[in-house]
């Protein structure tokens, strides 16, 4: 299995600290000192050298401590100072420069995403999948390789026409496994996203945060597409819902919008309060894991999803615990018990919507696999 990098997280924090310590002391004083020796995805990186170890920068400070330093001997002459002064102040230009150049190349990174259609995904859902394309292989790699392990996975959907066509909203997925495959499935598997001839590769996949393509969709010379996305936080979503409805004309639909959340907020209770519909009126979560159970595919395939999954998230959260719930009904690989709702709860816009498909989702699924209503 590969190992993983940590991603840019720790860059950010050293350009941070660099650019303080910048702020605070001279350049001098800044890298006259040996620097401190970081991590494989700090600034600088150590490699075996005749015995000892040579630091090698990253290209945004191809400086070393003698480059920053005067290796004259201090003079009276204003002449001389004149220029030592000149030669730091060109040399924290260019420093500078290059920090804020990086800085920007680190920030596109961030917002841009190369993109995989294949399956609709839900925060916190594991996708194990198998590829052989060359292209997709290449993609995976370069991701590792690039010390961002993350890419961008959309789904389907079927218009009232019949088409069907990508959605604009999906979810960044994590690769948390990439090794070589030790069988390949049957060509007519939908677990295989390959090419003829070529050697499978394992993957699997943990989706993370929810984003909207923010732009036009590119295609790289390696052969795989990319747009720049914005990331969406449930939470500030929510918060924007409400504060857009109370800077609104104070009418009857205004106020019914200043609710919607305490709506979605009192309606999440039904999933998790005693439900006295149900057989020992259980919650209508905990009816369904009951029949759910009943119904695996395989023994403790329910287990390993609620392990997946982790804990239902708190009453307060509306649009996180509807997600939840969705990935609870829709695993994957799919059960066949309930009707697909993954794609309806990433276009809704509201977090009321986005409760009352999941709602609807899960008792049609619970009714269902009790015989009480089949689905069509």
């Amino acid at each position: 299995m590969a190992k993983l990098p940590l991603g840019n997280s720790v860059l950010r924090f050293c350009l941070a600290a660099v650019a303080i310590v910048l702020t605070s002391t001279t350049l001098s004083e800044a890298f006259s000192s040996r620097p401190t020796r970081c991590s494989s995805t700090s600034l600088f990186s150590e490699s075996s050298n005749s015995g000892g170890y040579v630091e090698e920068y990253d290209d945004f400070a191809n400086f070393s401590s003698t480059q920053l330093t005067s290796s004259s001997p201090t003079t009276s002459s204003t002449d001389t100072a004149d220029a030592t002064s000149s030669t730091v102040n060109n040399q924290e230009d260019t420093f500078l420069s290059s920090l804020q150049s990086r800085l920007q190349q680190v920030e596109d990174n961030s917002t841009r995403l190369p993109l995989m259609i294949l399956d609709t995904m839900l925060p916190r859902q594991i996708l194990q999948i198998q590829i052989q394309h060359p292209t997709l292989k290449a993609l995976m790699k370069h991701r590792v390789n690039e010390e961002t392990p993350t890419l961008g996975m959309l789904g389907m959907a079927r218009l009232s026409t019949g088409q069907t066509v990508p959605l604009k909203t999906g979810v960044e997925v994590e690769i948390i496994q990439m090794e070589k495959a030790a069988d390949s499935p049957p060509d007519n598997t939908s677990s295989s996203t390959g090419g003829g001839g070529e050697e499978g590769w394992d993957i699997s996949l943990r989706a993370g945060r929810r984003f909207l393509i923010d732009g036009e969709v590119d295609k790289t010379e390696d052969g795989w597409t990319e747009a720049r996305v914005k990331f969406l936080d449930s939470s500030e979503e929510e918060e924007t819902e409400i504060s857009s409805a109370m800077k609104g004309p104070s009418s009857t639909e205004s106020i019914g919008d200043r609710l919607s959340v305490a709506r979605a907020i009192q309606k999440c209770k039904e999933f998790t309060a005693p439900n006295m519909n149900m057989n020992g009126s259980l919650s209508l979560v905990d009816r369904w894991i009951e029949l759910a159970k009943e119904n695996e595919r395989h023994p403790g395939q329910i287990d390993v999803l609620l392990k997946q999954l982790g804990e239902i998230p708190p009453e307060h959260e509306p649009t996180e615990r509807a997600l939840w719930v969705g990935a609870l009904i829709n695993p994957l690989p799919s059960m066949g018990v309930a009707t697909e709702i993954r794609p309806a709860l990433l276009v809704s816009k509201k977090a009321e919507e986005r409760v009352q498909v999941a709602l609807e989702g899960l008792l049609k699924s619970i009714r269902h696999m009790d015989g009480s209503q089949r689905l069509n």
